[in-house]
């Protein structure tokens, strides 16, 4: 178990301990996406909840900030930049979320919990018209320190 970082040599859960690492600046980017129906993703711009990509965008860049709330190890950052998009195309919407700190340990989680929790909105405001939905691909793709 030596090589998970939140698992002591005993094998119990801790916090890392990021105390005497100096503040670096991070950048993560994470994806994600809501497959659907072609006709969902026609439907999606005329739902009676209101704009869902923009809401979906909104409750990424929420979840973001709230990422040390939801996930017992991670450390609270001070974000300073998130930035959530997403793309609607024939049959899926696709996310992409940009988390960045200046901070001493990486932006990973933040940038994943707000693709997924985008997609999850995304699904909330269209289940009622596609019971077929699948939330897919979650997955990092970027993680820059400079």
């Amino acid at each position: 178990m030596s090589g998970l970082s939140h698992v002591d040599p005993s094998g119990a859960v801790r916090m890392v301990d990021v105390g005497g690492k100096p503040a670096s600046r991070r950048r993560a980017v994470a994806t994600a996406e809501v497959r659907m129906s072609p006709e969902t993703t026609r439907q999606l711009r005329e739902l009676p909840k209101g704009d869902a990509l923009t809401t979906a965008q909104l409750a990424g860049i929420m979840a973001a900030k709230r990422t040390a709330e939801l996930i017992p190890l991670c450390h609270p950052l001070p974000l300073t930049n998130v930035e959530v998009s997403l793309e609607m195309d024939e049959g899926a919407v696709r996310i992409t979320a940009v988390a960045e700190t200046t901070a001493q340990t990486g932006v990973e989680m933040e940038a994943l919990t707000a693709a997924t929790v985008a997609a999850l909105t995304v699904y909330d405001m269209a289940k009622a018209i596609d019971k077929s939905m699948v939330i897919a691909d979650v997955r990092l793709v970027e993680k820059t320190k400079q």
